[in-house]
């Protein structure tokens, strides 16, 4: 079992089956997850507090309005930390929230904003679990994607003996290890164009012109587009890095011109293209084949640089109604502003604006911060995360537009 890396919420609610979630806790931790607790005050009559704090390493998520929590919209800023969350036990009252769209305490408004994958365990009383009313809430979950883990039969807390009883930590821990390593295929069908890393433009047969740019940005985009099922075409220029995914066709190119070129032609065949990489604006307009000697210590050497071929403006040029383009802007100073005009002028769908101000962002991190600026303006600011989970918001922004 094996969720390396992953952010779980484990939400509990006031079922005695509450007496189980510190060990799902541990089994997630265990299996690489760093897992947050949210529980109802009811689940803080079953299972404590510390307890909760202690398996996970984590503050416990309760109160919507507590002075103690990190953000003053706690559930807006776990919500974009986690990358799915599991309800065990699921009671009855949570359930009908769900289903209703109620959130009037922390637990139901943090999976009223959640959109990312839910799982949840139901847990009661065999009559209660064959309501009407609950199954058709069930139903409604299903029908908008949350994952449903069916109760078992056995004796329950009222003494009876029927379907109603959560499923033992371990079980839940590998039906949501399995299901993860099946992520949806929102993407299946599509094919995706991407560019990634620096170009580099020869002075001679041992300089270049180039940038700081890893392409770690581009490569988890296209990891994470070809988990959902794209068909990933990677343009990626130098980097050392590797792709995982069979779905994803790298093609390795140097220059700015090698890299148009290639993204020229296989555009018309996508549904959409996303530009990561850091291309170079300008080249030396002569490349020695030679290594170019120095003549004497105090000679200095002057480049004559011309313009590369703007691949953006390229594809926005030669873009049809069926497909989109997505640009990435990195910027020092006025970024908004020229990510707005950077949009207008090459014919984007949206672009990503990121800083080299902002601390965790930019070339070389792990970790990005990125604001999403759609073609008529309308800002998504975003938090800092690893660039995996910033992927994934790009990819969830893009897939409503196509």
């Amino acid at each position: 079992m094996n969720l390396q890396g992953k952010h779980i919420i484990l939400g509990i609610t006031g079922g005695i089956a509450a007496y189980k979630a510190p060990m799902l806790v541990r089994l997630l931790v265990k299996a690489g997850a760093e897992v947050r607790c949210a529980a109802t005050d009811h689940a803080l009559q079953f299972v404590t507090e510390l307890t909760l704090e202690t398996v996970s390493q984590n503050k416990v998520y309760h109160d919507l309005f507590a002075i103690g929590n990190d953000h003053t919209t706690e559930h807006i800023a776990l919500k974009d930390w986690a990358d799915l969350a599991i309800v065990a036990p699921a009671t009855a009252n949570i359930i009908g929230k769900m289903a209703c769209g109620i959130a009037d305490d922390a637990l139901s408004t943090l999976l009223l904003s959640m959109r990312q994958s839910i799982y949840i365990c139901p847990s009661m009383n065999t009559q209660m679990y064959e309501s009407p009313i609950l199954q058709r809430n069930l139903q409604t979950l299903k029908s908008i994607g949350v994952h449903i883990i069916e109760p078992k039969s056995g004796f329950l807390a009222c003494g009876t003996n029927g379907a109603g009883r959560m499923p033992e930590p371990e079980e839940i821990a590998d039906l949501v290890c399995n299901a993860d390593d099946e992520q949806r295929l929102d993407y299946a069908g599509r094919r995706i164009l991407l560019t990634a890393g620096p170009t580099y433009e020869k002075i001679d047969a041992v300089r270049f012109i180039g940038n700081y740019s890893t392409g770690k940005m581009g490569f988890a985009l296209a990891e994470e587009l070809a988990d959902r099922g794209a068909e990933v075409i990677l343009v990626a220029g130098p980097t050392h890095l590797s792709t995982h995914n069979p779905r994803i066709q790298r093609i390795d190119v140097e220059s700015a011109r090698e890299m148009h070129a290639a993204a020229t032609k296989a555009y018309p065949e996508c549904h959409a293209a996303i530009l990561t990489a850091a291309v170079a604006d300008f080249r030396p307009d002569h490349q020695a084949d030679h290594k170019i000697k120095k003549a004497s210590a105090d000679q200095d050497m002057t480049l004559h640089l011309i313009q590369n071929p703007d691949i953006l403006a390229s594809l926005g040029r030669d873009k049809r109604d069926d497909q989109r383009l997505v640009g990435f802007a990195l910027e020092t100073t006025d970024g908004i502003d020229y990510a707005i005009d950077k949009i207008r002028r090459k014919n984007l769908d949206f672009i990503v604006l990121n800083s080299l101000q902002d601390p965790g962002a930019g070339f070389g991190h792990d970790t990005n911060l990125v604001t999403i600026i759609d073609h008529d303006g309308t800002r998504h600011p975003g938090t800092l995360k690893t660039k995996r989970q910033v992927a994934a918001d790009i990819a969830d922004h893009l897939v409503s537009l196509l």
